[in-house]
C-alpha cells in the first residue's frame, strides 16, 4: 500500500480548546485560549489571548510597564485604539487593522494603553517564543499600518489578510527565519469555502472568533463555533467552509523549535538558571 504523502493529505482538528476567561495587565478582562491550565503552549506559541468588550471599565486600565525577556509579542488590532511606549524609545499607536510585532530579546520595559475612553476594544495578542540562539537578541519593535497588511480574494466569498507566511503569490510583511510564522485574518462568506496548504513541518491552529467554520473533510471534518480554537494535524491541506450566518477566523502556524522551555511571567527562558537571571537584571535596571 503507497504511503499518502501529508504533504496532499487533508488536515483535521486534532484537540479543540475554548478560551477561558481571565484577566492581565491593570485588570483588562480577556479570553486566554492558549497559555492556560487546557493549553499551555503549542510549540513555538506561548500565549494567545483574545480580547473583546464594549464596556469600557474592562480595558480602560491598560496594561501599565511591564519587563518581558526571550521571546516575541505579536498584538492584532481589530477594533480601537492602543498606544504603545518602551524604555528604548519605541512609540506607536495601533488602529484598527494595525499590527505590532515586538522582539523583546534581553529584555525591555513597555506599556500599551488605550486610547479612548468608550467604544468597542477589540484584537489578539500572540506570544512566539525566541530560539535560544535569539534570545538575548537586541529587542525590536515593528508596527504595520492597516494599508500595510495585504488583503487578497483567494475564492468566492473569501478574504483573507496576510499578516505572515504567503497566500499565493502574495506575502505578508513580517518575516522571522527561526519560526517561520504563518498568521492569516480570513472571512467567509455564508457557505464559502477555502483550502490553503499549511507550511510543512509546522505547528498550526485556527481560531474562529465569528460565526461558525468547518475544518476538514468527510468524516474528519468538525466544527468550530465562535471562540473556539482547532489544533490542527495529519495533513497540509486545510479545508475551510462557513456556517450559515458567515465565520471569520484567523490560522496561526510556526515551525517549533523544540527546546526546553523556562518560564515564570513575563520572561521565557531556556533553563531556571536564565530565568533567576532576567529577574536579577530587571530588579537591577538593566533591561
Amino acid at each position: 500500500m503507497n504511503a499518502i504523502d501529508p504533504r496532499h493529505a487533508p488536515a483535521r482538528v486534532i484537540r479543540t480548546v475554548r478560551g477561558r476567561a481571565a484577566s492581565d495587565g491593570a485588570g483588562v478582562k480577556l479570553t486566554r485560549v492558549i497559555g492556560g491550565p487546557e493549553l499551555p503552549d503549542l510549540d513555538p506559541f506561548l500565549l494567545l489571548d483574545e480580547f473583546g468588550t464594549d464596556q469600557a471599565e474592562d480595558y480602560l486600565a491598560g496594561f501599565p510597564s511591564h519587563p518581558h525577556r526571550g521571546f516575541e509579542t505579536v498584538t492584532y488590532m481589530l477594533d480601537g485604539r492602543m498606544r504603545h511606549k518602551d524604555n528604548h524609545g519605541n512609540e506607536g499607536l495601533l488602529t484598527p487593522g494595525s499590527v505590532q510585532w515586538m522582539t523583546a530579546g534581553r529584555g525591555l520595559v513597555h506599556s500599551e494603553m488605550p486610547e479612548q475612553e468608550s467604544g468597542r476594544m477589540r484584537g489578539f495578542q500572540l506570544w512566539v517564543n525566541l530560539p535560544a540562539r535569539e534570545k538575548m537578541t537586541e529587542p525590536r519593535y515593528q508596527e504595520f499600518a492597516p494599508e500595510r497588511i495585504p488583503a487578497v480574494l483567494p475564492a468566492a466569498g473569501v478574504e483573507v489578510k496576510v499578516i505572515a507566511g504567503r497566500v499565493g503569490e502574495t506575502a505578508g510583511p513580517i518575516t522571522q527565519p527561526a519560526t517561520d510564522p504563518l498568521y492569516l485574518d480570513i472571512a467567509l462568506q455564508p457557505g464559502a469555502a477555502w483550502e490553503h496548504a499549511l507550511p510543512e513541518g509546522h505547528n498550526a491552529f485556527a481560531y474562529v472568533f465569528e460565526g461558525a467554520a468547518t475544518v476538514g473533510e468527510g468524516e474528519d471534518a468538525r466544527a468550530l463555533d465562535t471562540h473556539q480554537m482547532g489544533v490542527l494535524g495529519g495533513g497540509a491541506v486545510l479545508s475551510l467552509r462557513a456556517g450559515d450566518a458567515g465565520a471569520r477566523l484567523i490560522l496561526v502556524a510556526g515551525a517549533p523549535l523544540r527546546e526546553p522551555v523556562a518560564r515564570h511571567g513575563p520572561f521565557v527562558m531556556n533553563t531556571r538558571q536564565e530565568l533567576m537571571q532576567a529577574f536579577v537584571d530587571y530588579q537591577e535596571g538593566r533591561f
